[in-house]
């Protein structure tokens, strides 16, 4: 991006600014980095020199408050409950318990009743710990502040700076607030906090952005100082300009505040009037947000609007069936008629629901804790699980936030290169490689030039030209490598002090044996000049062999100007220490060597020395000292990426997951990196231009678009660097629109919008802000982007087993609801149904049955290949609906014959009189009894059968791995005694029958059915041809329902294969993702 600056405040621009003085200045007003120092002293009406007065600073103060990020909203607790108490499944669950209660099971009562206020107290928990998400930001504000007032310099409260202040920064501190400053010397700010950019910001009060037609972002404008960010080098004075909630960091903690409301203000015109429409809109858009709220379908995860939804119906299905038990019986509605109707509404609950689908994320949470994933929201993990895109910042996220050399170029030698390096600090790491060419010829070139291997140890002594660079860079350089001991551990690592350039250049002099202690043992460091902002060098003096050497390194382009000599011959490996005049085409080809390196995405800094001149030279005279210089070469730096991060994209991909690099780092270095570790596609070259400038953007490129313009892109950008926070969240937004699922990963505050916005955030936990952790879902403890694909695989495995337990419980569900309902056709003498089950059997089934296997499912092992399906946000799938009817109907029909066996087929159909009742008279009844014994055991164990069967949706029960060679049996026995849970829930439901048949009393004054002989044979029968039954259901789903199972499209496949695409494909060979076709 070009920027539109000037230095010097010539009294033309004056005029030209003049009359934007009054308007632009106020707190937070528009653009002061527009203005000239004077107009801007003048717009908030203080004096460079004197600074404000006390009675205009107490007034000030008045009039635009303290110097706060807010205060602290008083958080409802009784809003928050109310919230947590007052949704769809919680109501259902308190009508469970009623129910439950009313026909005085105390037991399945009490267990709802702990249900409900675990998942209140859980819930409530989190949502005030969310709610304090604004508690971090003020941490970040500076406690003090030096300011001139009053012709003096004091120190106050950072809450008492108001705009107007003069404010004096130095190394260390933290801007209090806003600064357009009007003094600088060496001053850097680290804006990573806000920017994402990795390197601190060199300021220059002096620049100046007239043009208002071209937006500057934040960290571009160079004459500024932002909030809460850290002064990492020089000094500096300026003009605040906005304070609190105007600052920069104050806006992110606007946007942080939740605006969603349930009352719909009413939308007006233009003049300021609304029509009846207008209001009848906004009214019944109320109603609608409240009651959608209030039931939950309208809030929350997919899943819990899933959930929220699945109460809503099977309340009503509930009161549907007790309608027509009550019915049946031409309304003549007794006890017993009561509690059954009550009890086949019961049925339609699935009332372990809640608690397992808790216990299920709890167990899954406690998993990531050892891959290094904290979930700050259980159910972040079931979202996770159907992400189809990822934004993650570049800085720390995908690269190790660490600057290390990867190339160097010295004329008449050639190019090296280190590679093969995951510790930035370690100089023990590292294989160098070398070329003889330049990197210019090695970009233009046709031919593929290779990197030979080299012996870095004994490279340095082979060359005198590379020796002469090392020599060079090791000197002009101040930053020091050293092995300390780890406070916790105790393990010796290595750390680099200084600055992070400086270190990266001093790690490679020490990787190719070439460490400046050992340079320069002997040697005296007469002087340094340290690196300066407005001429972009540093130098260091040194005394040594005889003679002084003068060594120096800064910005190319400022450091070949000071140059006079070089050795020439830059394609040819001569090592000549013949020296010729530097020409300006020589000038030319050096910076066309830049040119290459900086598209690769690397820092490039230049090198020169020169002999000291005794009798010439004056030590005072830095001008004079840094010239006449003799050119050695350049070095390209970078932040490289973890070596873990490329690998893990690649599995995103196959995952079916877009990954989208946001950062506030350079373009070129954006798209470097995000073609190393492949977020952009390499296979470019037949794709039109606007095709691959779609997929790389600036921020002003794409926040220049409209919302429509956004849409109509044939592919969001993979890569937008110089990100704000703003862009960051427009991104979100567009992917919203496509109707995609999103996480966002960040450490910053600038981060925290976003990751507020995602619908999953996910914050670093080494490097992260606590602004960031508050606002996200997810913490990385150990701030690895692989760390994610563990987080996506659990989530899509704790999705594959809600599903399994709501399948086994609605299946049941269903199977329960039909048995009952069809018995509601058995008609006793008094012309009462005769229950084929009886209400506390109903319950002792759901409660045997439901919890305890259902939590076994939810612990089951991710299936294999299941980060090859594609995401899915969606629970109730065709496929589990259409499970959970044939489940349900086998299960209700193999229970009914054998009811009906027992009672009409070896009976002779006496239903008795009275058998619904606990006074009823066994003998009476004993036929009823009997059928009732052998349906109850019957539904149990294919209850039972059932969680196993739903371990794996299509895979036979007894050939669930496929990819073994153990035989069909000992690998049944292996799947199952894996989940011990599951194996032990089944097995203790399996003969909890027998106690509750035989036990005298319990069997036929609670549950109304008695002991059986013959009967057990038909329940075992029909529980293994229920068995048989599933294994056909699901040999059908296997063989006519293949169409059903999908594999997840890798999104590069999409991009290279998809029609979509066709139309932009070219037959140019040329490379477009050459950095010049996308800046």
């Amino acid at each position: 991006m070009s920027k539109s600056s000037m230095t010097g405040e010539s009294a033309e621009t004056t005029k030209n600014l003049a009359s934007d003085s009054e308007t632009n200045l106020a707190p937070g007003g528009s653009e002061p980095y527009r203005l000239l120092i004077q107009l801007v002293a003048n717009g908030y009406s203080t004096d460079t020199t004197n600074g404000l007065t006390s009675q205009t600073a107490k007034d000030f103060l008045k009039k635009y408050g303290e110097n706060t990020l807010g205060a602290e909203d008083s958080i409802s607790y009784s809003k928050i409950l109310a919230h947590q108490a007052f949704n769809a499944m919680i109501m259902v669950l308190i009508i469970s318990m009623i129910i439950a209660l009313a026909i005085k099971d105390w037991i399945s009562g009490g267990v709802i009743a702990g249900v409900v206020f675990i998942n209140i107290g859980i819930g409530f928990i989190q949502e005030v710990k969310a709610e304090k998400t604004m508690g971090s930001l003020r941490s970040l504000s500076s406690p003090s502040a030096r300011v001139t007032r009053n012709g003096d310099d004091i120190t106050i409260a950072a809450e008492e700076v108001v705009p107007g202040d003069i404010v004096h920064i130095k190394v260390g501190d933290t801007v209090p607030a806003d600064l357009r400053l009007i003094d600088t010397m060496n001053l850097e700010t680290d804006e990573a906090l806000l920017t994402g950019e990795s390197l601190p910001v060199q300021k220059n009060h002096q620049e100046v952005y007239p043009d208002a037609s071209i937006r500057i972002p934040v960290g571009d404008r160079l004459n500024m100082a932002f909030s809460s960010s850290v002064v990492a080098k020089g000094r500096g004075v300026g003009i605040a300009v906005a304070t609190g909630m105007e600052t920069e960091i104050g806006q992110i903690a606007s946007s942080l505040k939740s605006d969603t409301k349930l009352i719909r203000s009413v939308q007006k015109s233009n003049d300021g009037k609304a029509t009846a429409m207008d209001y009848s809109r906004a009214g019944f858009g109320t109603i609608k947000d409240v009651v959608g709220n209030f039931l939950g379908v309208t809030v929350g995860t997919p899943l819990q609007r899933n959930l929220s939804w699945l109460a809503i119906y099977l309340f009503g299905i509930a009161v549907v069936f007790a309608i027509v038990v009550m019915g049946s019986q031409k309304m003549h509605v007794n006890k017993e008629v009561a509690i059954y109707a009550i009890c086949v509404a019961l049925s339609m609950i699935p009332s372990a629901l809640i608690v397992v689908l808790t216990i299920t994320m709890a167990v899954g949470a406690q998993v990531m804790v050892s891959k290094h994933v904290i979930v700050r929201k259980l159910d972040s993990l079931e979202a996770l699980g159907g992400i189809d895109d990822i934004c993650s910042d570049k800085t720390g996220t995908l690269t190790q936030g660490k600057m290390v050399v990867r190339k160097v170029w010295v004329p008449s030698v050639g190019s090296y290169s280190m590679d093969n390096f995951n510790l930035p600090f370690d100089p023990t790491l590292g294989d160098l490689s070398f070329s003889p060419f330049s990197p210019s010829f090695i970009k233009e070139t046709d031919e593929e030039i290779d990197y030979l291997p080299v012996d870095k140890t004994t490279v340095k002594d082979n060359t005198q030209n590379f020796k002469k660079w090392l020599n060079t860079a090791t000197l002009a350089n101040i930053a020091t490598v050293a092995q300390s001991k780890e406070e916790l551990t105790g393990e010796l690592v290595w750390k680099g002090h200084g600055d992070a350039t400086e270190v990266a250049i001093q790690v490679f002099c020490c990787r190719v044996g070439y460490q400046r202690e050992q340079v320069s043992a002997g040697f005296e460091h007469i002087e340094e000049y340290p690196f300066d902002s407005s001429i972009k060098r540093m130098s260091s003096i040194y005394k040594m062999d005889g003679k002084t050497m003068i060594f120096t390194k800064g910005a190319v382009e400022r450091i070949l100007r000071r140059c006079t000599h070089w050795t020439g011959n830059p394609e040819e490996k001569t090592d000549t220490q013949e020296l010729q005049e530097m020409t300006e085409d020589d000038i030319t080809l050096i910076e066309a060597n830049m040119n290459a390196l900086s598209s690769q995405g690397l820092r490039v800094l230049a090198f020169a020395s020169r002999e000291f001149n005794d009798k010439t030279d004056d030590l005072l005279d830095r001008e004079g000292i840094e010239s006449n210089l003799t050119f050695h070469g350049l070095v390209g730096i970078y932040d490289p990426p973890r070596t873990e991060t490329a690998g893990s994209v690649k599995k995103c991909h196959k995952a079916g997951i877009n990954v989208h690099m946001v950062t506030g780092d350079h373009p070129s270095t954006a798209k470097a990196i995000a073609q190393e570790v492949g977020i952009l596609p390499h296979n470019l070259y037949h794709y039109s231009d606007d095709v691959v400038q779609a997929m790389c953007m600036t921020a002003n490129e794409f926040d220049d678009l409209t919302d429509e313009q956004i849409d109509a892109l044939p592919v969001l950008p993979l890569v937008i660097a110089r990100c704000a926070p703003q862009t960051k969240v427009r991104m979100i937004d567009a992917l919203h629109r496509r109707k995609k699922f999103c996480a966002m990963t960040g450490d910053g505050v600038n981060d925290s919008p976003s990751l507020k916005k995602a619908d999953v955030g996910i914050a670093m936990g080494l490097n992260g802000s606590d602004v960031a952790k508050d606002a996200s879902d997810i913490v990385l403890t150990d701030d690895n982007f692989a760390s994610i694909l563990h987080a996506i695989e659990e989530g899509r495995r704790m999705t594959a087993n809600i599903q399994k337990f709501i399948l086994q419980l609605l299946a049941e569900n269903v199977a329960q609801a039909i048995y009952l309902m069809v018995g509601l056709a058995f008609i006793d003498e008094s012309g009462y149904s005769v229950f084929p089950l009886s209400p506390v059997e109903v319950l002792w089934i759901l409660v045997v049955t439901s919890c305890f296997p259902a939590m076994g499912l939810g612990q089951e092992k991710a299936m294999d290949g299941i980060l090859e399906q594609p995401p899915s946000r969606k629970i109730f799938t065709r496929e589990l609906v259409v499970d959970m009817i044939a489940y349900g109907l086998l299960m209700a029909a193999s229970c009914m014959c054998c009811f009906v066996i027992v009672v009409y087929g070896i009976g002779n159909g006496d239903l008795g009189y009275d058998c619904n009742s606990t006074s009823s008279n066994h003998d009476v009844c004993d036929l009823v009894f009997r059928g009732r014994s052998a349906s109850f055991a019957t539904m149990t164990w294919c209850a039972l059968i059932l969680a196993w069967e739903c371990i794996h949706p299509l895979h036979s029960l007894f050939y669930m791995r496929q990819d073994t060679d153990n035989s069909w049996f000992k690998q049944t026995a292996i799947d199952l005694w894996g989940n011990q849970f599951l194996f032990w829930s089944v097995f203790g439901g399996f003969f909890s029958v027998f106690p509750v048949v035989y036990i005298p009393v319990i069997n036929t004054k609670v549950f109304l059915h008695g002991p059986i002989s013959y009967e057990w044979g038909l329940a075992i029968a029909f529980s293994l041809l229920y068995l048989l039954e599933c294994e056909a259901w699901k040999w059908a789903r296997r063989v006519y329902g293949r169409k059903w199972s999908r594999k997840a499209r890798n999104p590069e496949y999409d991009l290279e294969r998809k029609d979509h695409f066709r139309k932009y494909a070219s037959f140019s060979r040329s490379n477009t993702i050459d950095p010049e076709k996308l800046s």
